[in-house]
C-alpha cells in the first residue's frame, strides 16, 4: 500500500502552522503532527500595510525550522499557502521572493474565495456528517483574523458564500486604545459587526431556515473542547454554546485564555471571536453546531490527495462553483431559459472542439460559469451591460475560484457582445499573459457561436450535436421552428470563430418548418 507523507503550511494573520499527514487510498488522512508558531503579521498589515524586514526574517526563521521537521518526517511533498495578511501587504511580492531565496519554500497567496473553498474542502471530506448537514439549511462560520465568511447551504447546495472584512485582529487594532473593559469591549466588537451581519441576513436568509451551522475557527475549537472533555463530541446544540459563551465573557482576558488553555500571548484574540459566534448564531438561530476542528491545512491536504487521485470525494465541489455562479445570475434577474438554453449549446460546441483546441475540464467549468453570468449586466443597464457585467463579476467573490480565473470571466462576459481587442491593447488594461488572452479567445468564440443560435431568445433550438469534420464544425440542430434569423446573424459569429479555431461553424437544421 503506498503512503504519501505530506505537509500542508498556513502562514496566517496571527500564527505560522504546519501539519504533516499521511496520505492514502486505503486509510485517508491521517495527521502526524501539527507545529505551530506564533507570529502577528496581521497587526503590521492590516495597520501600516506593510510587513517590517525583522518580521520577513522571523518567518523565514520559522520556515526554516519547518523544512527540518519535513526532513525528519521524510515529507514527499508540500504545499505552502499564504491568506490576507501576506496577500493584502503592500510589499507581499518582495516577502514571497525572500521567503523562496532564504528557504526553498515557493508560498502561494491564496485569494479569499481559494482560501474559503479549500477549507470548506476540509470539511466536506469529513463525508457523512457534513452531506447530512447540508441537505438542510446550514451556514458556515468562518473567523479569522482577516475577515469573516458567511456561507449557506440548502438542499444540497452552496446558496452563497460572502465574505466581511471584519476578523478578530482588524477588530482588536480598531479598538486598541480604547476603553478595555470586557463589558465595553464587548459592546464595541458587537457594534461593528452588527451591520454587516443584518445586511447578511436580510439578503441572504430572509425567510430560510438555519437548521444547523458548521464553526470554523482557532478559537472555538478550545471552546467545544473545554465542556466536550468526556464525550469529545464535536456536536453541540446552542444553548449548551450560548451559556459557555455567556460565562467566559464575564472573564478577563488573562482568565480566558488559562479556562481554555490557550497561550497568553494569544488572550487578545479570544473575545473578538467569541463575540462574533455569539452574535451569528442569536441572529440566525441554528439548533445544531458542528465545531470540526479543522483548518486551512487540511484543506491543502486533501486538495493534494484529491489531485493526486489518493482520495476521491463523494460531495461534487465544481457544483457548488456552479450554483454559486446561479445564485448570482438570479440575484442580477438573468434571463434563465435563455441561459439555460445557451449554456447547452455552448457545452455541445466546446465538447465537439476541445481535444483540438487544446482545452480541458477547468476550461469548461470557466465557460460554463462564463455563460451563467452573461446577463448579468443587463440589470443595471441595457445600453452599456457589457461593461456593468465585466465590473459586477470582478467585484463579486466565487467561491473555489482565483483571482486570475475571475478576471478571465469577466473579460469572456465582456466581450461576447463587444469588439475583441488585440492583445497588446487588452494587456495594457489588463495584468494578462498571452496563454490567458489565448483562453478568452477561445470561450468567447464559443459563447457568441451559442449566444447567436439562441438570438431571439425563444429557445427554438432544443437539441443540437456538433461533430468536427476536419475544418468544418457541423451543428446538427433539431427544430421545425423558424430559425431565419438566427441563421441571417449567424456569419459574423461563425467569422470570429473560424479566425480562432481555424475552424467553420455550420448550422444545419434537420427538421423542416410546420
Amino acid at each position: 500500500m503506498q503512503i504519501t507523507t505530506f505537509a500542508g503550511i498556513d502562514i496566517g494573520s496571527y500564527e505560522v502552522g504546519m501539519k504533516i499527514f499521511e496520505l492514502s487510498a486505503k486509510y485517508g488522512m491521517k495527521e502526524i503532527t501539527y507545529i505551530r508558531r506564533r507570529l502577528d503579521l496581521g497587526k503590521y498589515a492590516y495597520t501600516t500595510g506593510r510587513i517590517a524586514p525583522e518580521v520577513v526574517d522571523e518567518l523565514c526563521e520559522v520556515l526554516i525550522d519547518f523544512t527540518n521537521i519535513m526532513k525528519e518526517y521524510q515529507v514527499t511533498d508540500c504545499r505552502a499557502c499564504v491568506t490576507s495578511a501576506i496577500r493584502e501587504a503592500d510589499n507581499a511580492l518582495i516577502i514571497l521572493d525572500h521567503i523562496k531565496v532564504r528557504t526553498g519554500i515557493v508560498v502561494e497567496a491564496l485569494s479569499n474565495s481559494e482560501q474559503r473553498f479549500l477549507g470548506y474542502k476540509s470539511i466536506a471530506y469529513q463525508g457523512t456528517a457534513f452531506e447530512k448537514m447540508i441537505q438542510k439549511g446550514t451556514a458556515i462560520f468562518d473567523i479569522g483574523g482577516g475577515s469573516i465568511q458567511l456561507s449557506l447551504f440548502d438542499k444540497d447546495k452552496l446558496v452563497t458564500t460572502q465574505n466581511i472584512r471584519m476578523g478578530i485582529i482588524r477588530i482588536r487594532e480598531r479598538l486598541s486604545g480604547l476603553e478595555d473593559r470586557s463589558a465595553y469591549q464587548i459592546a464595541m466588537i458587537e457594534d461593528l459587526v452588527n451591520n454587516e451581519i443584518n445586511s447578511f441576513k436580510k439578503m441572504y436568509i430572509k425567510d430560510r431556515e438555519i437548521r444547523s451551522a458548521i464553526l470554523v475557527g482557532d478559537y472555538i475549537n478550545y471552546v467545544v473542547r473545554r465542556f466536550r472533555k468526556k464525550d469529545n463530541n464535536e456536536f453541540v446544540t446552542k444553548e449548551e454554546l450560548l451559556e459557555n459563551f455567556d460565562w467566559l465573557m464575564k472573564l478577563s482576558p488573562r482568565q480566558m485564555a488559562k479556562e481554555l488553555g490557550i497561550p497568553a500571548e494569544n488572550e487578545s484574540l479570544i473575545l473578538p471571536a467569541i463575540v462574533i459566534y455569539r452574535r451569528l448564531i442569536l441572529d440566525i438561530q441554528p439548533e445544531l453546531i458542528w465545531a470540526p476542528g479543522l483548518n486551512l491545512s487540511d484543506g491543502l491536504a486533501y486538495d493534494y490527495a484529491e489531485q493526486h487521485k489518493i482520495m476521491k470525494s463523494s460531495h461534487n465541489f465544481e457544483n457548488d462553483i456552479l450554483a454559486a455562479a446561479k445564485n448570482i445570475a438570479k440575484r442580477y434577474q438573468s434571463d434563465r431559459p435563455h441561459i439555460n438554453v445557451v449554456d447547452s449549446l455552448a457545452l455541445t460546441v466546446f465538447d465537439a472542439v476541445k481535444r483540438a483546441a487544446g482545452l480541458g475540464d477547468r476550461d469548461r467549468l470557466l465557460l460554463d460559469i462564463a455563460v451563467q453570468l452573461h446577463h448579468c449586466g443587463k440589470f443595471i443597464t441595457i445600453s452599456r451591460a457589457a461593461e456593468c457585467n465585466y465590473n459586477i463579476i470582478m467585484s463579486t467573490e466565487i467561491i473555489g475560484l482565483s483571482h486570475k480565473e475571475r478576471n478571465l470571466i469577466a473579460n469572456i462576459v465582456r466581450f461576447v457582445t463587444t469588439d475583441f481587442p488585440g492583445f497588446d491593447e487588452l494587456a495594457a488594461k489588463e495584468d494578462i499573459e498571452e496563454e490567458s488572452y489565448l483562453k478568452i479567445a477561445k470561450l468567447v468564440a464559443i459563447v457568441r457561436v451559442a449566444n447567436a443560435l439562441d438570438r431571439s431568445h425563444r429557445q427554438k433550438i432544443k437539441e443540437m450535436r456538433a461533430s468536427l469534420k476536419g475544418s468544418r464544425l457541423l451543428l446538427n440542430v433539431d427544430t421545425s421552428e423558424d430559425i431565419t434569423l438566427e441563421k441571417g446573424l449567424f456569419p459574423d459569429k461563425a467569422e470570429f470563430f473560424a479566425e480562432v479555431f481555424g475552424i467553420v461553424p455550420e448550422i444545419r437544421q434537420k427538421k423542416k418548418l410546420k
